[in-house]
């Protein structure tokens, strides 16, 4: 049971995520809707990786490669979420017009543990 509701929550935020910084870089403008999603799958992802943390036999073990990257995409997950709300409680058109540059490579690293994780559980 464990298995699926972290599934699902993980699942839910490359979607909340993905839609974040996908629509954030289509309009090259930051909007606080933007702000609430990047939290939103944030929140998602930290549940699913708890759950994860008691599935696994060794969830701290940072020389395990999907640990380690996953660990940095939180962080970076994090980084991105704050300095975003910061960003728009600043309302510097000028911050907010560049700040999807940072967005696509902190989603992209986000990527690497999500379908790394994926095919980690199709294979075993």
């Amino acid at each position: 049971m464990l298995l699926i509701i972290s599934t699902i929550l993980i699942t839910l935020a490359l979607v909340f995520y993905s839609l974040g910084v996908w629509t954030e870089r289509i309009a090259h403008y930051l909007k606080p809707w933007h702000v609430v999603t990047f939290w939103i799958g944030f929140t998602f992802d930290v549940g699913g990786t708890t759950l994860m943390h008691f599935i696994a036999e060794d969830p701290f073990n940072l020389l395990n490669p999907h640990t380690l990257t996953g660990q940095i995409a939180l962080w970076l997950m994090l980084a991105h979420a704050i300095w975003a709300s910061i960003v728009v409680k600043k309302d510097n058109k000028e911050l907010r017009l560049k700040f999807h540059r940072y967005s696509l490579f902190v989603w992209l690293v986000w990527l690497v543990p999500y379908f790394g994780g994926m095919i980690m559980g199709m294979s075993s």
